[in-house]
């Protein structure tokens, strides 16, 4: 098989990336990039920079895996310096990226901990400020997915810690970061498909994905004044180990993201380039926007 070309070749979307035809498999949450058959590009060898981010500060949740560590990896191609949180059961994949990012010649500063706890969000924070030296771009992407098919048997457990962990920390890292960004700045929070289409088995996951899209648009109206500029990524089906840890019934995975227009599932190093694009000073009126990256999925 030819290997996959960067982020910038002309290639036809169809077959760039090989339909994703996973075997049942099973993994305890969080789940780990490195334990995912078929394994994911997060852009290692495809993601090309061109300085872009130079000289940034950025701090993405959830950077050890699937779209965070691919959208680390490219910030780091494009210049800047990433601070990286995750679970502490996910610090083999995150060392795999931080070995990446510094390759790249860039800095990265990890910081385990759990973002559904208030008091480690805001030392998460304070973290990647001294780490980095400052803070101007942020990216909210953790985010937790367990499908529950009937409403009676979702647990008020469950319905709490999702929110905790897609809503709650947001608000907590955001706030917590505010005092350190300067005009200029960019907040990425990452939504979904399901904030537009929900799964009947993703109830709890699909309605924080509606609360990030009114949080994103409201705080971009709030803090454009201040030059901070507030938008979102929506992904659809998206390759990650997510969907291997609960996320999707074990049935369904070989069928994963075919009922797409372009028939197939999408590879994390394919989301990156909008997260640049919003992170960038090219998209300077760029606010309180969705960038919709689903395969062809109609939303708003």
């Amino acid at each position: 098989m030819a290997p996959t070309p960067d982020q910038l070749t002309f290639t036809d979307p169809v077959t760039r990336y090989p339909k994703v035809e996973p075997p049942k498999q099973d993994q305890p949450e969080p789940g780990l990039d490195a334990d995912l058959t078929p394994q994911v590009d997060h852009g290692e060898s495809t993601y090309r920079g061109t300085g872009r981010l130079e000289g940034r500060r950025a701090l993405v949740t959830g950077a050890d895996s699937g779209i965070g560590a691919a959208v680390a990896i490219a910030f780091a191609r494009e210049g800047a310096n990433v601070a990286m949180s995750f679970l502490p059961e996910e610090e083999e994949d995150a060392r795999h990226v931080a070995s990446v990012i510094e390759e790249s010649g860039r800095t990265a500063v990890l910081i385990p901990g759990d973002i559904s706890d208030s008091a480690f969000c805001r030392e998460l924070v304070a973290q990647a400020v001294d780490g980095l030296g400052g803070l101007d771009i942020l990216v909210n992407n953790a985010g937790r997915q367990i499908f529950c098919e009937k409403l009676e048997d979702l647990s008020d457990e469950q319905f709490d810690n999702t929110f905790k962990t897609n809503v709650y920390a947001m608000f907590w890292i955001t706030k917590a970061a505010l005092p350190h960004l300067p005009a200029g700045s960019s907040i990425i929070n990452t939504t979904s498909i399901e904030a537009y289409m929900p799964a009947p088995i993703l109830i709890d996951y699909a309605t924080t994905k509606a609360s990030i899209n009114a949080f994103t648009k409201g705080l971009a109206q709030q803090l454009a004044p201040r030059g901070i500029r507030v938008n979102g990524v929506a992904p659809g089906p998206i390759w990650t180990p997510l969907q291997v840890t609960e996320g999707q019934p074990k049935e369904k995975l070989p069928e994963f993201g075919s009922s797409t227009p372009l028939g197939r599932a999408g590879q994390p190093a394919e989301l990156a380039p909008a997260y640049v694009f919003l992170a960038s000073p090219e998209s300077s009126y760029v606010m309180g926007e969705t960038l919709n990256v689903n395969g062809g999925m109609p939303s708003p």
